[in-house]
């Protein structure tokens, strides 16, 4: 999900106030939909995400995807969850080192870039499909986009500008025809850069923000984590992640699963 750095003036919500006890907490990441996730401790111990009443964000998903991953790889462990009249909060351990796009990271963005594709390898090669039980299909995810197009709720003007020149009709047509699956896996759902976490040496400690975790194609998570090194990074990153993943470019599926991804959860 998009997210970017919050507003200086966040103001911290009272449950979130009540988790940090006498701590400060720091408000240091921003999602599209109203969310907010504060950093509790210094250094961090915990970090707290917090949104509000009504909002489509679904942190309960997300414990219950972060407690069955935590069996196979590195990520935060879920220390509470809670939902209530005003808004939606979940409590999670801090985990050892820097997300990709620190200040650190982006002036080496070769080894970045190669961490992260890496990462995402592991991630794949050892979360167990046959012991999922979440899905992130194409298929899931167009039942959601299809149901917003029937409600009149795509918004061309709202889409990336590598898909404007598109009409809605032909975005669902293309949509609706997904290419041949390459490879099923657990994907992270969320592989932008920020969501790999590295140590001081550029390896991977482990991966945060698996809100969406699920079965699917890899390349729905390496078109994302392919796009992101363009935003975090600047061109000419794209394939030097995929070889470090180990896998040749295939722009159709590429492009398919940003067009997905740009319109759908």
């Amino acid at each position: 999900m998009p997210a970017s750095r919050p507003r200086r003036n966040a103001i911290v919500p009272a449950s979130v106030k009540a988790v940090a006890g006498g701590e400060v907490a720091v408000p240091v990441w921003e999602n599209e939909l109203g969310g907010l996730t504060f950093a509790v401790g210094d250094p961090p111990a915990r970090y707290v995400k917090w949104a509000p009443h009504r909002s489509p964000l679904d942190f309960g998903t997300e414990a219950s995807r972060l407690g069955w991953a935590g069996r196979f790889v590195n990520v935060p462990e879920v220390l509470s969850f809670d939902r209530n009249e005003n808004g939606s909060t979940l409590v999670t351990s801090a985990l050892a080192g820097e997300n990709a796009v620190s200040p650190r990271w982006r002036a080496y963005p070769s080894a970045a870039v190669a961490a992260i594709g890496r990462g995402l390898r592991h991630l794949h090669n050892t979360l167990p499909v046959e012991e999922c039980p979440f899905t992130w299909t194409a298929e899931d995810r167009l039942e959601y986009i299809n149901a917003r197009a029937s409600a009149g709720r795509l918004d061309p003007a709202c889409w990336s500008p590598d898909f404007a020149h598109m009409s809605s009709a032909e975005v669902l047509d293309l949509l609706n025809d997904p290419p041949p699956i390459d490879r099923l896996v657990v994907c992270h759902g969320d592989a932008c850069a920020p969501n790999t976490l590295l140590d001081d040496t550029g390896g991977v400690v482990g991966h945060v923000d698996l809100g969406s975790l699920g079965i699917a194609d890899r390349w729905a998570d390496l078109a994302v984590a392919t796009w992101s090194t363009t935003w975090n990074y600047g061109p000419g990153w794209e394939e030097p992640l995929l070889a470090a993943y180990g896998v040749e470019p295939d722009l159709k599926l590429t492009d398919y699963y940003r067009l997905l991804w740009a319109l759908g959860p």
